[in-house]
């Protein structure tokens, strides 16, 4: 078996580790958002419609801000968002240089789907996922992460519905 080094080296390697968890977590959302939106969007857009949703039209200086991401690759995502009809910009009026971005009618039904259906399940897998944890922030990641190998989000949505489905059924 291959020695997972990127575990064994600890704190040194903390952000790679937290890099793979949370490219993980995108794999296992990008998969239920296809089976449960039944959309394609890719799952870095669900941040941006989330803050517009929630705060209205932001500049994309606001957006950065409110995401913790550099200008320059919300701009590109904002740009990949526009060209799938999901937001709309506009030139600030007094200032040039501020484009002010807002969902669509397509961005807003998107967003109230997401709401409904895939957010919620997110939320509660990933919690499952965390629930629990104890001990030191690494001896956490270990946990989460074999947790995450042994049943991905995919499976502990489809656990719940069961579940929920089952306690439907016995009323």
């Amino acid at each position: 078996m291959v020695e997972d080094v990127v575990r064994r080296l600890g704190h040194a390697t903390l952000g790679s580790r937290l890099k793979r968890i949370g490219e993980r977590l995108q794999a296992d959302t990008q998969e239920l958002t296809a089976r449960l939106a039944e959309s394609d969007l890719p799952v870095a857009h669900n941040p941006v419609l989330a803050a517009l949703d929630r705060n209205g039209p932001m500049s994309i200086g606001d957006l950065a801000q409110a995401l913790g991401q550099s200008q320059p690759g919300i701009t590109r995502m904002v740009g990949k968002m526009k060209a799938a009809g999901l937001v709309e910009t506009r030139t600030d009026a007094t200032d040039r240089r501020v484009s002010t971005v807002r969902l669509t009618t397509r961005g807003e039904a998107l967003t109230t789907h997401l709401k409904e259906v895939l957010w919620p399940a997110v939320e509660a897998a990933v919690a499952d996922a965390c629930e629990g944890l104890s001990g030191t922030l690494l001896e956490q990641l270990d946990q989460l992460e074999d947790r995450l190998a042994e049943k991905p989000l995919g499976r502990r949505v489809r656990i719940r519905v069961k579940a929920r489905q089952a306690g439907e059924r016995k009323r």
